[in-house]
């Protein structure tokens, strides 16, 4: 097997009594994608932004981020600030909120470059301006001059990505990349994203609610609801057959021409309530609140457990079980 870029042990997040991630563990290997997927609020974004340790003040982690060998929650801001962008790096999903304002898309390119790598200021411009080709953006010259706020939303995103990949890293974290994107735009940056991370050979961790982005992108898939992961395994395993109610549920409400009628009659099915808020989540599996196969066991943690795919569920659904759609 590959070697482990990533490796995070019973990962929490808490801030004082709220705790927003409950013991996550999930490995990335060289080379592989792995995805995260789970409604608003299950600690995928937290888990991310802890894994690149860019929490906000206040929240604070437990357990291990282990990368390169070494456990990124001991070591200091300015060692880590020395990973990040070379060996780790970040897709944010806002890109005008990550983007420094005040420089130009060149300064912000380059900068990286320089700051991780001995090239000279003339060749990390060629660099930049290389990755600006390479990310279909239309007169790469002048958008080396541009600010972020004159582009739109699909080149601001291509901006982040090229800044993501300027110094091939190990690992590129994608948190919701295309969520404010149209359609149209989403598919052309998910395909860059996916040509270029193949071409540099590095992992990615694919943080999305959005399933066919999964399915679409990556090989192994966690769900995480609650704070948890709920479900984990292949793709092609937990999509085909899930196992935690949790993710069939999920499956289940994605519209496919099976389930959705071409004159809208009919509507999707979808999942009851909605996931509860931090200081009122429920002791146990935190889904039983909205399971209809909850009873008094699910009152107590289930652990992940099976064979190919593994479910965090007392009561999981049949291995023959199969999704509405993938």
């Amino acid at each position: 097997m590959s070697e482990l870029v990533l490796d995070v042990r019973d990962l929490v997040v808490r801030r004082d009594d709220l705790v927003a991630v409950r013991g996550v563990n999930l490995q990335v290997r060289a080379g592989q994608r792995v995805g995260v997927v789970g409604e608003s609020g299950a600690g995928k974004s937290l888990t991310a932004l802890a894994v690149m340790g860019l929490l906000q003040p206040g929240w604070r982690t437990e357990g291990q981020v282990l990368h390169d060998g070494v456990d990124l929650t001991k070591i200091s801001d300015k060692a880590f600030s020395g990973r990040r962008g070379r060996t780790l790096s970040m897709v944010f999903q806002d890109p005008l909120s990550a983007l420094n304002p005040t420089q130009r898309v060149g300064a912000q390119i380059t900068g990286v470059l320089r700051r991780h790598t001995k090239v000279s200021r003339e060749q990390a411009r060629k660099a930049a301006l290389d990755l600006l080709v390479q990310m279909r953006l239309p007169r790469p010259e002048q958008m080396l001059r541009a600010y972020p706020h004159e582009l739109s939303g699909g080149q601001r995103q291509r901006i982040m990505i090229a800044i993501a990949l300027a110094c091939y890293p190990q690992l590129i974290i994608a948190d919701e990349p295309t969520t404010a994107l149209d359609v149209t735009v989403q598919k052309q940056v998910l395909r860059l994203l996916d040509g270029a991370v193949k071409e540099r050979g590095s992992a990615l961790l694919m943080i999305t609610h959005d399933l066919p982005v999964i399915a679409a992108m990556c090989d192994h898939v966690l769900v995480m609801y609650g704070g948890r992961v709920v479900e984990e395994g292949p793709v092609g395993t937990v999509f085909r057959t899930p196992r935690h109610p949790y993710t069939k549920g999920l499956l289940e409400s994605q519209p496919t021409l099976d389930n959705v009628e071409l004159d809208g009659t009919n509507r999707l099915p979808s999942i009851p309530g909605s996931v509860p808020p931090l200081h009122a989540m429920p002791s146990g599996c935190a889904f039983r609140t909205r399971c209809g196969r909850a009873d008094e066991q699910c009152a107590t943690v289930p652990t992940l457990e099976g064979d190919g795919s593994r479910a965090a569920c007392w009561h999981p659904e049949p291995v023959a079980s199969t999704a509405g759609a993938r």
